[in-house]
């Protein structure tokens, strides 16, 4: 009988040892788990993060004249590049202004917050569509439209027909978007309005103009080199 008890007494030892290590593994396991959750959630967050305050290469410019006219105004030549959805180049195309401060206008669609942060397909980022250049001597409304009206943007001759389809047609309604807020959450877009970028545009420097994905139009510049040196040429 003691035998007994002695054998049944080292089996609930046992049981007891065995439901404790039992206990420490799950404990460990929901750690192992809850850390493992807490970096997937972190991951997710930096992605959110970084593509929210990322920014993409809509255009580049280069001045390839600079001369005072008769009357002694500044007079500047400018090559403009878009950059298409693809990331490729554009043809360039030049236009020519007159004043020390030039200016680059645009029309500019920021959508919801929320389809941003998921990065939807159409509705990710923010988008623009250059309208005019003209200098600080000239009147907005003298300046040669940078795309006739009537046609289709540069910018969409080669895009994805989708995508095309989608935003010229936020295009067609820009101001009815910018005027009408059911309109605009209708077609979830937060904000639809004009925006420029001036400077003074100088020779032997590439101007960049980037789009924020949620915001709007920034303009930076560095010194010329590579294939822009031999379009300032042309």
């Amino acid at each position: 009988m003691l035998q007994n008890l002695s054998k049944i007494a080292g089996l609930l030892v046992l049981l007891v040892a065995m439901t404790i290590a039992l206990a420490v593994y799950r404990d460990h396991y929901a750690a192992d788990r809850k850390v493992a959750k807490l970096e997937e959630e972190k991951e997710a967050l930096t992605a959110v993060i970084s593509h929210l305050t990322s920014e993409r290469r809509v255009a580049n410019l280069v001045v390839t004249d600079k001369h005072v006219g008769s009357d002694g105004t500044p007079v500047t030549t400018l090559l403009l590049v878009e950059i298409a959805r693809n990331g490729t180049e554009l043809p360039a195309r030049s236009f020519t202004v007159r004043g020390q401060l030039v200016h680059v206008d645009a029309m500019v669609i920021k959508f919801d917050l929320e389809d941003v942060k998921a990065d939807d397909p159409l509705r990710g980022r923010s988008i623009a569509l250059f309208t005019k250049i003209y200098g600080d001597q000239e009147t907005p409304a003298s300046a040669v439209p940078i795309d006739p009206p009537g046609i289709v943007p540069e910018i969409y001759r080669d895009a994805d027909p989708t995508l095309a389809a989608f935003e010229l047609d936020l295009w067609k309604d820009f101001w009815r978007l910018a005027d009408d807020p059911a309109y605009a959450a209708a077609r979830h877009v937060r904000v639809a309005n004009g925006q420029g970028v001036w400077g003074m545009f100088e020779p032997d420097k590439l101007y960049t103009l980037t789009l924020e994905t949620n915001g709007g139009l920034n303009l930076t510049s560095e010194p010329l080199k590579g294939i822009y040196r031999a379009l300032e040429h042309q």
